[in-house]
Protein backbone atom coordinates (compact mmCIF):
# COMPACT_ATOMS: atom_id res chain seq x y z
CA UNK A 1 0.00 0.00 0.00
CA UNK A 2 1.75 3.05 -1.29
CA UNK A 3 -1.27 5.62 -1.49
CA UNK A 4 -0.81 8.47 1.94
CA UNK A 5 -3.49 9.34 3.67
CA UNK A 6 -5.54 12.75 2.15
CA UNK A 7 -7.30 13.00 5.84
CA UNK A 8 -5.78 15.99 7.70
CA UNK A 9 -6.87 16.74 11.18
CA UNK A 10 -6.76 19.69 13.56
CA UNK A 11 -4.84 19.58 16.23
CA UNK A 12 -5.60 21.47 19.68
CA UNK A 13 -4.07 21.38 22.99
CA UNK A 14 -6.58 20.41 25.71
CA UNK A 15 -5.99 21.97 29.16
CA UNK A 16 -6.63 18.68 31.50
CA UNK A 17 -7.15 21.51 34.48
CA UNK A 18 -8.81 24.47 32.75
CA UNK A 19 -10.26 22.84 29.95
CA UNK A 20 -8.79 25.31 27.90
CA UNK A 21 -8.35 24.81 24.09
CA UNK A 22 -5.40 25.85 22.10
CA UNK A 23 -3.80 25.67 18.03
CA UNK A 24 -1.36 22.53 18.14
CA UNK A 25 0.69 24.39 15.53
CA UNK A 26 3.54 24.33 18.27
CA UNK A 27 5.29 23.10 21.16
CA UNK A 28 3.43 24.09 24.12
CA UNK A 29 4.40 21.49 27.46
CA UNK A 30 1.82 23.12 29.94
CA UNK A 31 -1.62 25.55 29.54
CA UNK A 32 -1.16 29.01 28.53
CA UNK A 33 -3.30 30.31 30.85
CA UNK A 34 -3.48 27.78 34.12
CA UNK A 35 -0.15 25.71 33.46
CA UNK A 36 -2.46 22.90 33.54
CA UNK A 37 -0.87 19.66 31.86
CA UNK A 38 -2.55 18.97 27.91
CA UNK A 39 -3.39 16.55 25.63
CA UNK A 40 -3.55 16.91 21.91
CA UNK A 41 -7.19 15.92 20.44
CA UNK A 42 -8.53 16.49 17.31
CA UNK A 43 -11.10 18.73 16.69
CA UNK A 44 -12.02 17.21 13.46
CA UNK A 45 -12.26 13.44 15.03
CA UNK A 46 -16.42 13.50 14.45
CA UNK A 47 -15.49 13.69 10.67
CA UNK A 48 -13.71 10.22 10.90
CA UNK A 49 -17.10 8.39 11.98
CA UNK A 50 -18.06 8.86 8.20
CA UNK A 51 -16.22 5.29 7.72
CA UNK A 52 -18.02 2.84 9.90
CA UNK A 53 -16.02 0.53 12.40
CA UNK A 54 -15.65 -2.60 10.07
CA UNK A 55 -14.22 0.06 7.51
CA UNK A 56 -11.28 0.96 9.58
CA UNK A 57 -10.80 -2.24 10.83
CA UNK A 58 -10.33 -3.68 7.57
CA UNK A 59 -8.16 -0.24 6.84
CA UNK A 60 -6.07 -0.80 9.42
CA UNK A 61 -5.36 -4.86 8.96
CA UNK A 62 -4.60 -4.00 4.90
CA UNK A 63 -2.02 -1.32 6.27
CA UNK A 64 -0.27 -4.04 8.93
CA UNK A 65 0.93 -5.56 5.39
CA UNK A 66 2.24 -2.07 3.84
CA UNK A 67 5.76 -1.22 2.85
CA UNK A 68 5.45 2.25 2.33
CA UNK A 69 7.71 3.62 6.02
CA UNK A 70 5.13 6.64 6.12
CA UNK A 71 2.23 3.86 6.71
CA UNK A 72 4.33 0.94 8.85
CA UNK A 73 4.41 0.84 12.18
CA UNK A 74 2.34 3.01 14.49
CA UNK A 75 1.83 5.30 11.55
CA UNK A 76 -0.42 2.65 9.68
CA UNK A 77 -2.99 3.99 12.36
CA UNK A 78 -2.32 7.49 10.86
CA UNK A 79 -5.65 9.19 11.31
CA UNK A 80 -6.00 8.01 14.83
CA UNK A 81 -2.29 9.45 15.86
CA UNK A 82 -0.79 12.45 14.39
CA UNK A 83 -2.90 13.43 11.09
CA UNK A 84 -1.33 16.68 10.58
CA UNK A 85 2.40 15.15 9.29
CA UNK A 86 3.38 15.29 5.28
CA UNK A 87 4.57 11.47 4.34
CA UNK A 88 8.18 13.36 3.76
CA UNK A 89 7.86 14.11 7.96
CA UNK A 90 7.18 10.77 9.22
CA UNK A 91 10.39 9.10 10.91
CA UNK A 92 10.09 5.12 11.15
CA UNK A 93 12.64 3.31 12.53
CA UNK A 94 10.60 -0.02 12.79
CA UNK A 95 8.72 0.92 15.77
CA UNK A 96 5.85 -0.66 16.84
CA UNK A 97 4.73 -4.10 15.80
CA UNK A 98 5.68 -5.95 18.95
CA UNK A 99 4.40 -8.99 19.41
CA UNK A 100 2.35 -10.46 22.15
CA UNK A 101 3.58 -13.72 23.23
CA UNK A 102 0.95 -15.92 25.54
CA UNK A 103 2.44 -17.30 28.72
CA UNK A 104 4.25 -20.24 28.99
CA UNK A 105 2.05 -23.49 29.02
CA UNK A 106 3.66 -24.42 32.47
CA UNK A 107 3.42 -20.49 33.89
CA UNK A 108 0.24 -20.18 32.57
CA UNK A 109 -0.76 -23.55 34.33
CA UNK A 110 1.14 -22.37 37.51
CA UNK A 111 -0.73 -19.09 37.79
CA UNK A 112 -4.42 -20.36 36.80
CA UNK A 113 -4.60 -17.33 34.55
CA UNK A 114 -4.53 -17.45 30.66
CA UNK A 115 -2.31 -14.18 29.73
CA UNK A 116 0.03 -12.69 27.39
CA UNK A 117 3.34 -10.33 27.63
CA UNK A 118 3.73 -8.02 24.63
CA UNK A 119 6.99 -7.34 24.24
CA UNK A 120 7.92 -3.78 24.25
CA UNK A 121 11.73 -4.24 24.30
CA UNK A 122 11.60 -5.81 20.69
CA UNK A 123 11.16 -1.90 19.30
CA UNK A 124 14.47 -0.16 18.09
CA UNK A 125 15.91 1.04 21.29
CA UNK A 126 14.82 -2.10 23.44
CA UNK A 127 11.84 0.11 24.80
CA UNK A 128 8.14 1.34 24.25
CA UNK A 129 9.51 4.61 24.68
CA UNK A 130 10.14 4.27 20.91
CA UNK A 131 6.24 4.63 19.97
CA UNK A 132 6.22 8.43 21.31
CA UNK A 133 9.60 9.10 19.70
CA UNK A 134 8.98 8.51 16.66
CA UNK A 135 5.84 10.28 16.68
CA UNK A 136 7.50 13.46 18.47
CA UNK A 137 10.69 13.42 16.10
CA UNK A 138 8.64 13.20 12.95
CA UNK A 139 6.75 16.61 14.52
CA UNK A 140 9.93 18.15 15.15
CA UNK A 141 10.71 16.96 11.28
CA UNK A 142 8.10 19.10 10.20
CA UNK A 143 8.72 22.08 12.73
CA UNK A 144 12.37 22.37 10.99
CA UNK A 145 11.20 21.85 7.64
CA UNK A 146 8.50 24.74 7.50
CA UNK A 147 10.55 27.27 9.71
CA UNK A 148 14.26 26.78 8.28
CA UNK A 149 15.78 26.16 11.68
CA UNK A 150 19.12 25.65 11.52
CA UNK A 151 19.19 24.04 15.16
CA UNK A 152 17.26 22.42 17.28
CA UNK A 153 18.50 21.47 20.89
CA UNK A 154 16.04 18.54 22.45
CA UNK A 155 15.95 17.37 25.87
CA UNK A 156 14.73 15.19 28.20
CA UNK A 157 14.92 13.02 31.47
CA UNK A 158 15.53 9.80 32.28
CA UNK A 159 16.10 6.40 34.11
CA UNK A 160 17.46 5.11 31.49
CA UNK A 161 14.74 4.39 28.49
CA UNK A 162 13.88 7.89 27.22
CA UNK A 163 17.34 8.51 27.25
CA UNK A 164 18.14 5.78 25.03
CA UNK A 165 15.08 6.36 22.31
CA UNK A 166 15.35 10.30 22.24
CA UNK A 167 19.39 9.89 21.36
CA UNK A 168 18.87 7.50 19.42
CA UNK A 169 16.19 8.87 16.84
CA UNK A 170 17.75 12.38 17.18
CA UNK A 171 21.44 10.67 16.23
CA UNK A 172 19.11 9.17 13.15
CA UNK A 173 17.54 12.47 12.05
CA UNK A 174 21.06 14.47 12.48
CA UNK A 175 21.84 18.12 11.92
CA UNK A 176 20.20 20.32 12.97
CA UNK A 177 18.80 18.33 15.90
CA UNK A 178 20.89 17.54 18.72
CA UNK A 179 20.27 15.34 22.27
CA UNK A 180 20.92 16.32 25.83
CA UNK A 181 19.78 13.94 28.14
CA UNK A 182 19.81 14.25 32.12
CA UNK A 183 19.95 11.21 34.04
CA UNK A 184 20.54 11.08 38.18
CA UNK A 185 23.73 10.23 38.84
CA UNK A 186 24.22 6.22 39.64
CA UNK A 187 20.29 5.49 39.06
CA UNK A 188 20.91 4.11 35.56
CA UNK A 189 22.35 1.07 35.14
CA UNK A 190 25.29 0.23 32.87
CA UNK A 191 23.50 -1.13 30.10
CA UNK A 192 21.11 2.10 29.96
CA UNK A 193 23.75 4.36 30.33
CA UNK A 194 25.68 2.75 27.12
CA UNK A 195 22.34 3.70 24.81
CA UNK A 196 22.64 7.59 24.76
CA UNK A 197 26.39 7.75 25.00
CA UNK A 198 26.99 5.28 21.88
CA UNK A 199 24.37 7.80 20.15
CA UNK A 200 26.51 10.41 21.18
CA UNK A 201 24.22 12.13 22.81
CA UNK A 202 25.78 14.47 25.44
CA UNK A 203 24.43 12.75 28.94
CA UNK A 204 24.41 15.18 32.10
CA UNK A 205 24.10 13.50 35.71
CA UNK A 206 22.78 15.01 38.71
CA UNK A 207 22.60 13.86 42.02
CA UNK A 208 19.06 13.48 42.95
CA UNK A 209 16.00 10.92 41.58
CA UNK A 210 14.27 11.23 38.54
CA UNK A 211 12.26 13.76 40.03
CA UNK A 212 14.72 16.00 40.20
CA UNK A 213 16.19 15.75 36.84
CA UNK A 214 12.23 16.07 35.84
CA UNK A 215 12.36 19.70 37.85
CA UNK A 216 15.46 20.56 36.03
CA UNK A 217 13.76 19.99 32.20
CA UNK A 218 10.78 21.53 33.15
CA UNK A 219 12.94 25.16 34.09
CA UNK A 220 15.17 24.57 30.62
CA UNK A 221 12.11 24.16 28.70
CA UNK A 222 9.80 26.99 30.53
CA UNK A 223 13.18 29.04 30.17
CA UNK A 224 15.59 28.37 27.08
CA UNK A 225 14.87 27.56 23.54
CA UNK A 226 14.67 23.33 23.65
CA UNK A 227 12.56 20.90 22.61
CA UNK A 228 11.41 18.72 26.02
CA UNK A 229 10.42 15.16 24.72
CA UNK A 230 9.35 13.57 28.40
CA UNK A 231 5.58 12.54 28.58
CA UNK A 232 5.18 16.43 29.04
CA UNK A 233 5.24 16.39 25.34
CA UNK A 234 1.63 15.58 24.23
CA UNK A 235 2.66 14.15 20.99
CA UNK A 236 4.65 11.56 23.06
CA UNK A 237 1.38 10.59 24.12
CA UNK A 238 0.05 10.52 20.64
CA UNK A 239 2.40 8.09 18.93
CA UNK A 240 2.27 5.74 22.40
CA UNK A 241 -1.14 5.33 22.11
CA UNK A 242 -0.43 2.40 19.15
CA UNK A 243 0.27 -0.08 21.91
CA UNK A 244 -3.35 0.32 22.47
CA UNK A 245 -4.28 -0.20 18.64
CA UNK A 246 -2.13 -2.90 18.43
CA UNK A 247 -3.50 -4.75 21.06
CA UNK A 248 -6.74 -4.69 19.81
CA UNK A 249 -5.46 -5.32 16.22
CA UNK A 250 -4.11 -8.55 17.80
CA UNK A 251 -7.17 -9.62 19.47
CA UNK A 252 -8.87 -9.54 16.15
CA UNK A 253 -10.88 -6.07 17.52
CA UNK A 254 -12.64 -8.10 20.38
CA UNK A 255 -11.64 -6.79 23.83
CA UNK A 256 -14.68 -8.86 25.95
CA UNK A 257 -12.89 -9.38 28.86
CA UNK A 258 -9.60 -8.56 28.20
CA UNK A 259 -7.69 -6.73 31.00
CA UNK A 260 -4.29 -4.45 30.25
CA UNK A 261 -1.90 -4.26 32.61
CA UNK A 262 0.54 -1.25 32.93
CA UNK A 263 2.75 0.10 34.89
CA UNK A 264 2.27 3.98 35.90
CA UNK A 265 6.07 5.42 36.33
CA UNK A 266 5.73 8.31 35.32
CA UNK A 267 1.96 7.99 33.41
CA UNK A 268 2.59 9.22 30.14
CA UNK A 269 1.90 5.28 28.68
CA UNK A 270 -1.48 4.56 30.80
CA UNK A 271 -2.61 8.14 29.84
CA UNK A 272 -1.46 6.89 26.46
CA UNK A 273 -3.46 3.48 26.67
CA UNK A 274 -6.34 4.76 27.84
CA UNK A 275 -6.82 7.31 25.23
CA UNK A 276 -5.99 4.99 22.17
CA UNK A 277 -8.88 2.67 24.05
CA UNK A 278 -11.17 5.17 24.09
CA UNK A 279 -10.65 6.54 20.32
CA UNK A 280 -11.42 2.71 19.11
CA UNK A 281 -14.52 2.79 20.86
CA UNK A 282 -15.64 6.35 19.78
CA UNK A 283 -15.12 5.27 15.94
CA UNK A 284 -17.28 1.42 16.94
CA UNK A 285 -13.78 -0.22 16.22
CA UNK A 286 -14.07 -2.09 19.10
CA UNK A 287 -17.57 -2.61 21.12
CA UNK A 288 -16.14 -3.33 24.61
CA UNK A 289 -13.40 -0.88 26.42
CA UNK A 290 -10.75 -3.73 27.97
CA UNK A 291 -10.51 -2.95 31.84
CA UNK A 292 -7.41 -1.41 32.81
CA UNK A 293 -5.06 -1.99 35.64
CA UNK A 294 -2.33 0.38 36.61
CA UNK A 295 0.17 -0.90 38.64
CA UNK A 296 2.50 0.82 41.08
CA UNK A 297 5.12 -0.66 43.74
CA UNK A 298 4.95 0.25 47.00
CA UNK A 299 8.47 2.24 46.95
CA UNK A 300 6.35 4.65 44.52
CA UNK A 301 2.74 4.61 44.43
CA UNK A 302 1.22 8.46 44.64
CA UNK A 303 -1.23 7.27 41.86
CA UNK A 304 -2.21 4.35 43.98
CA UNK A 305 -2.66 5.94 47.26
CA UNK A 306 -4.66 8.36 45.23
CA UNK A 307 -7.75 5.77 44.18
CA UNK A 308 -7.07 3.47 47.25
CA UNK A 309 -9.14 6.67 48.93
CA UNK A 310 -12.93 6.56 49.16
CA UNK A 311 -13.60 8.88 45.91
CA UNK A 312 -14.92 11.67 48.47
CA UNK A 313 -12.04 12.41 50.13
CA UNK A 314 -9.23 12.27 47.54
CA UNK A 315 -6.50 14.27 47.49
CA UNK A 316 -3.79 13.61 45.07
CA UNK A 317 -0.05 14.06 47.06
CA UNK A 318 3.59 13.44 45.76
CA UNK A 319 5.45 10.77 47.56
CA UNK A 320 9.35 10.34 48.31
CA UNK A 321 10.29 6.98 46.52
CA UNK A 322 12.46 4.47 47.42
CA UNK A 323 15.17 2.52 45.85
CA UNK A 324 13.27 0.36 43.10
CA UNK A 325 14.41 -2.64 40.74
CA UNK A 326 11.32 -1.17 38.61
CA UNK A 327 13.53 2.01 38.14
CA UNK A 328 11.39 3.70 34.98
CA UNK A 329 8.33 3.48 37.73
CA UNK A 330 10.13 5.04 40.90
CA UNK A 331 8.49 8.43 40.15
CA UNK A 332 6.76 10.05 43.45
CA UNK A 333 5.36 12.61 41.10
CA UNK A 334 4.21 11.73 37.86
CA UNK A 335 3.67 13.86 35.37
CA UNK A 336 0.86 12.91 33.39
CA UNK A 337 -1.04 12.42 36.70
CA UNK A 338 -3.60 14.93 35.90
CA UNK A 339 -4.55 13.27 32.55
CA UNK A 340 -4.85 9.60 34.06
CA UNK A 341 -7.36 11.37 36.43
CA UNK A 342 -9.22 13.32 33.43
CA UNK A 343 -9.39 10.27 31.18
CA UNK A 344 -9.93 7.56 34.21
CA UNK A 345 -13.04 9.79 34.49
CA UNK A 346 -13.93 9.16 31.10
CA UNK A 347 -12.94 5.66 31.09
CA UNK A 348 -14.62 4.42 33.90
CA UNK A 349 -18.28 6.66 32.86
CA UNK A 350 -18.19 4.15 29.54
CA UNK A 351 -16.38 0.99 30.66
CA UNK A 352 -18.35 0.88 34.02
CA UNK A 353 -17.22 0.51 37.57
CA UNK A 354 -13.72 -1.17 38.10
CA UNK A 355 -12.87 -0.79 33.87
CA UNK A 356 -10.02 1.34 35.63
CA UNK A 357 -8.16 0.07 38.61
CA UNK A 358 -4.85 0.90 40.37
CA UNK A 359 -2.62 -1.99 42.13
CA UNK A 360 0.10 -1.82 44.39
CA UNK A 361 2.70 -4.11 44.90
CA UNK A 362 6.29 -5.13 46.67
CA UNK A 363 9.45 -4.86 45.75
CA UNK A 364 9.89 -8.61 46.28
CA UNK A 365 6.90 -9.40 44.03
CA UNK A 366 8.59 -7.39 41.10
CA UNK A 367 11.82 -8.90 40.96
CA UNK A 368 10.44 -12.42 41.74
CA UNK A 369 8.01 -12.14 38.59
CA UNK A 370 10.75 -11.09 36.21
CA UNK A 371 12.30 -13.68 37.32
CA UNK A 372 9.46 -15.88 37.04
CA UNK A 373 8.58 -14.87 33.74
CA UNK A 374 12.04 -15.59 32.27
CA UNK A 375 12.63 -19.08 33.67
CA UNK A 376 9.60 -19.45 31.19
CA UNK A 377 10.90 -18.58 28.17
CA UNK A 378 9.87 -14.47 28.13
CA UNK A 379 12.31 -11.71 28.23
CA UNK A 380 10.44 -9.60 31.08
CA UNK A 381 12.26 -5.96 32.65
CA UNK A 382 11.43 -5.46 36.20
CA UNK A 383 8.60 -3.37 34.64
CA UNK A 384 6.71 -6.70 32.99
CA UNK A 385 7.56 -8.19 36.56
CA UNK A 386 5.50 -5.65 37.89
CA UNK A 387 2.67 -6.63 35.95
CA UNK A 388 2.78 -9.75 36.60
CA UNK A 389 2.91 -9.20 40.49
CA UNK A 390 -0.17 -7.15 39.74
CA UNK A 391 -2.19 -9.65 37.70
CA UNK A 392 -1.63 -11.98 40.76
CA UNK A 393 -2.72 -9.56 42.91
CA UNK A 394 -5.45 -8.73 41.27
CA UNK A 395 -6.48 -12.56 41.16
CA UNK A 396 -6.15 -12.59 45.07
CA UNK A 397 -8.25 -10.11 45.56
CA UNK A 398 -11.04 -11.25 43.23
CA UNK A 399 -10.98 -8.71 40.73
CA UNK A 400 -9.97 -11.07 37.65
CA UNK A 401 -11.14 -14.37 37.10
CA UNK A 402 -10.28 -17.28 35.09
CA UNK A 403 -12.75 -16.06 32.32
CA UNK A 404 -10.64 -12.92 31.44
CA UNK A 405 -7.56 -12.79 29.12
CA UNK A 406 -4.75 -10.74 30.60
CA UNK A 407 -1.99 -8.78 28.37
CA UNK A 408 0.69 -7.50 31.00
CA UNK A 409 3.00 -4.57 29.05
CA UNK A 410 6.62 -5.70 29.30
CA UNK A 411 7.98 -1.80 28.39
CA UNK A 412 11.64 -3.10 28.01
CA UNK A 413 13.96 -5.95 27.39
CA UNK A 414 15.49 -8.17 30.41
CA UNK A 415 18.92 -6.88 28.96
CA UNK A 416 18.55 -3.96 30.11
CA UNK A 417 18.32 -4.78 34.00
CA UNK A 418 20.83 -7.43 33.92
CA UNK A 419 22.78 -6.17 36.67
CA UNK A 420 19.28 -6.60 38.97
CA UNK A 421 19.34 -10.16 37.84
CA UNK A 422 22.79 -10.80 39.25
CA UNK A 423 22.22 -8.63 42.67
CA UNK A 424 19.29 -10.94 43.28
CA UNK A 425 21.74 -13.95 42.58
CA UNK A 426 24.50 -13.29 44.42
CA UNK A 427 21.76 -12.00 47.37
CA UNK A 428 23.76 -8.29 46.84
CA UNK A 429 20.90 -5.93 47.42
CA UNK A 430 20.79 -2.91 49.46
CA UNK A 431 18.35 -3.40 52.46
CA UNK A 432 16.82 -0.44 51.21
CA UNK A 433 14.90 -2.60 48.45
CA UNK A 434 13.35 -5.30 51.02
CA UNK A 435 14.21 -7.82 48.58
CA UNK A 436 15.55 -11.54 49.79
CA UNK A 437 16.41 -14.02 47.23
CA UNK A 438 13.97 -17.33 46.73
CA UNK A 439 16.64 -20.07 46.17
CA UNK A 440 14.24 -21.84 43.49
CA UNK A 441 15.18 -18.42 41.42
CA UNK A 442 18.61 -18.08 41.89
CA UNK A 443 21.08 -19.47 39.58
CA UNK A 444 25.22 -19.40 38.77
CA UNK A 445 27.60 -20.61 36.63
CA UNK A 446 29.14 -23.54 37.83
CA UNK A 447 32.81 -24.07 36.94
CA UNK A 448 33.78 -27.84 35.44
CA UNK A 449 37.19 -27.66 36.04
CA UNK A 450 40.09 -25.26 37.12
CA UNK A 451 42.28 -23.65 35.14
CA UNK A 452 45.07 -25.24 36.73
CA UNK A 453 43.57 -28.70 36.11
CA UNK A 454 43.21 -28.03 32.58
CA UNK A 455 46.65 -27.12 32.39
CA UNK A 456 47.80 -30.47 34.51
CA UNK A 457 45.23 -32.50 32.07
CA UNK A 458 46.79 -31.32 28.48
CA UNK A 459 44.98 -30.99 25.51
CA UNK A 460 44.73 -34.88 24.95
CA UNK A 461 43.37 -35.29 28.28
CA UNK A 462 41.08 -32.17 28.47
CA UNK A 463 38.25 -32.92 26.20
CA UNK A 464 37.68 -36.54 27.88
CA UNK A 465 38.05 -35.33 31.79
CA UNK A 466 35.81 -32.04 31.25
CA UNK A 467 33.05 -34.43 29.20
CA UNK A 468 33.01 -37.03 31.99
CA UNK A 469 32.72 -34.46 34.63
CA UNK A 470 29.65 -33.15 32.80
CA UNK A 471 28.19 -36.97 32.27
CA UNK A 472 28.67 -37.30 36.12
CA UNK A 473 27.21 -34.42 37.14
CA UNK A 474 24.23 -34.87 34.67
CA UNK A 475 23.96 -38.44 35.47
CA UNK A 476 23.73 -39.14 31.98
CA UNK A 477 23.50 -42.48 30.37
CA UNK A 478 26.35 -43.87 27.82
CA UNK A 479 24.84 -44.13 24.34
CA UNK A 480 25.15 -47.50 23.97
CA UNK A 481 23.68 -48.43 27.45
CA UNK A 482 20.87 -50.60 27.59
Amino acid sequence: MRTFPSYRGDLRYVCTQCRGHFPGDDLLYVCPACSGVLLLEDASFETLKARDGAGWQALFDARAASCNPALAGIFRFYELIAPVLEEEDILCLGEGNTPIIPAAPALREKLGLEFAFKNEGQNPSASFKDRGMACVFSYLKSLVRKHGWTSLLTVCASTGDTSASAAMYASYLGDPVTSIVLLPHGKVTPQQLSQPLGSGARVLEIPGVFDDCMKVVEFLSENYRVALLNSKNSWRILGQESYAFEVAQWRRWDLREVCVFVPIGNAGNITAVMQGFLKLHALNIIADLPRIFGVQSHHADPVYRYYAAPAQNRAYAAVAVQPSVAQAAMIGNPVSFPRVRMLAERYQYLGGPGSFQVIQVTEQAIIDGMLEANRHGHIACPQGGECLAGMQSALRHGLISSRNFCILDATAHALKFADFQNLYFTAAFSPDFGITPKPELVNAPELVLSPQERQDLGEDLFIRETAARIAGRLELSPRNAA
